[in-house]
């Protein structure tokens, strides 16, 4: 039998190596084209915020007060720097104020301070771009521009710093730690899910002119993963019904899913593919909370007609 040469061996060796490293860079790049974002960059950093929102959760629940406060902050900074990127006139050191001061005010008086808040807030904001407006010439562009300036100033309250202080609210209650970690846990299931199914399945576009990157075959894998996890969450933590569980899942379904398009329409409107570029992999803060937002005002009314009917 003849010898063999270890250096041939050896570069063979070299060469499979090389080409299994080839496959598997290539299968990235088309899962990475697929999903529209950098998946181990993205799951590693989903991982981290998911470790720091349960250390909040379930350590103290005043802790949770102070991570919604800080992604409230930025959330309102990456859409307020987008909308003034599109022309909108909206301040966003006063935006990021009234936002984290909503979040203590709703921690310290309920649903009180969520509503007093509110108000004061959208009004501040208001005030503040008419005093502008009569304090700097610069910035009187009509009366008409003006006044969508200070909608689009209410609107980045109500859309951040509300839909937020409503998991600080629901945090507040008793036990409700557990029904924010459920809604949080389902809106990663669902987002998981769809882009899993998406990936591996996705041939029907969902939406197209909103977001051509989610399918039919992505929502279909979402909903199966969501009821499923809702009736075990259900069950096994909140101690409702399974049927309850399944109504959870199915609401977190719908909201999770128009709170993705509804923020990819606004992306949309606005002509950019990210609103921020904090989050390596995942683009900005309020791209990665667009379906939780939506989910903590209905997880809120689901825990109340829970605790109402004694389920």
């Amino acid at each position: 039998m003849a010898e063999r040469d270890p250096h041939r061996i050896e570069a063979q060796i070299q060469a499979q190596i090389a080409s299994a490293r080839e496959q598997i860079e290539a299968a990235n790049e088309r899962a990475n084209a697929r999903a529209g974002r950098n998946l181990p960059v993205a799951i590693g950093l989903g991982v981290v915020l998911g470790v720091l929102l349960l250390a909040s959760l379930l350590l103290f629940k005043w802790l949770y007060v102070i991570l919604c406060s800080v992604l409230v902050a930025f959330t309102l900074y990456e859409l307020a720097s987008a909308l003034r990127f599109a022309g909108r006139d909206v301040p966003r050191v006063p935006l990021v104020v009234l936002g984290v001061a909503l979040q203590v005010a709703t921690w310290q008086w309920g649903a009180a301070g969520l509503w007093y808040g509110t108000l004061i807030a959208i009004g501040a904001v208001a005030l503040y771009r008419l005093v502008e407006a009569a304090v700097a010439p610069a910035t009187r562009t009509g009366a008409r521009a003006v006044a969508i300036d200070m909608a689009a100033g209410a609107f980045c309250i109500a859309y951040c710093g509300v839909l937020g202080a409503f998991s600080v609210l629901l945090t507040a209650q008793p036990g409700g730690e557990w029904w924010t970690l459920g809604f949080l846990v389902l809106a990663v299931v669902n987002d998981t899910g769809a882009l899993a199914a998406g990936v591996l399945f996705g041939r029907t576009k969902l939406a197209p002119r909103i977001s051509p990157g989610k399918t039919w075959e992505g929502f279909g894998g979402a909903a199966i993963l969501v009821v499923a996890s809702g009736v075990a969450y259900g069950i096994l933590v909140l101690g409702v019904p399974w049927w309850y569980g399944a109504i959870i899942g199915v609401l977190i379904l719908a909201t999770a899913t128009v709170g993705d398009l509804a923020e990819s329409l606004i992306k949309r409107d606005l002509g950019i593919k990210d609103i921020g570029t904090f989050l390596p992999g995942h683009g900005g803060f309020l791209d990665r909370l667009d379906s939780s937002l939506p989910s903590a005002v209905v997880m809120y009314a689901l825990y109340e007609i829970a605790r109402l009917a004694a389920l």
